[in-house]
């Protein structure tokens, strides 16, 4: 990945983190986390695992609540290895957080490949900020 790529992944996934999980949320908002892979990986990045932690503490505080994982990629490949590639990166945010105490049981995994992309590309685009698993944490009714 480019290092300007990787600066505003991180930018975003911390804004993110901080302006919309660091407020205190309405009744029946989840709380939001963002994390961006690299092409062709599904390793949590070191930017990653700072976001991530954040996410397991903010669930280990009030741990009543349920986790969704939602992976997504960009439109490089073909629709159903991106959904198994999305799966991929969900899968690995899954096996961080419950490393750091998070249990498998809370947490939900959806793969939903490039079909809900938050940069519109033409079919074959690279585009890391499609490259994602969303952190939701909240009511079982908050998570869609």
């Amino acid at each position: 990945m480019r290092k300007s790529a990787a600066i505003t992944s991180f930018l975003i996934a911390a804004t993110l983190s901080t302006s919309v999980a660091g407020q205190e949320r309405a009744p029946g908002q989840p709380k939001m986390f963002m994390v961006f892979f690299d092409w062709g990986k599904p390793v949590v990045t070191r930017d990653a695992m700072v976001i991530l932690d954040d996410a397991a503490t903010a669930f280990l505080q009030d741990p009543r609540g349920e986790l969704r994982l939602s992976g997504h990629t960009d439109r490089s490949g073909d629709a159903s290895s991106n959904r198994r590639s999305a799966l991929t990166r969900a899968e690995a945010v899954r096996d961080y957080l419950s490393a750091r105490g998070v249990p498998r049981g809370a947490m939900t995994l959806v793969s939903f490949g490039e079909d809900r992309p938050l940069v519109p590309t033409e079919d074959g685009v690279r585009e890391v900020q499609n490259r994602r698993v969303e952190i939701s944490i909240g009511d079982e009714g908050s998570l869609r």
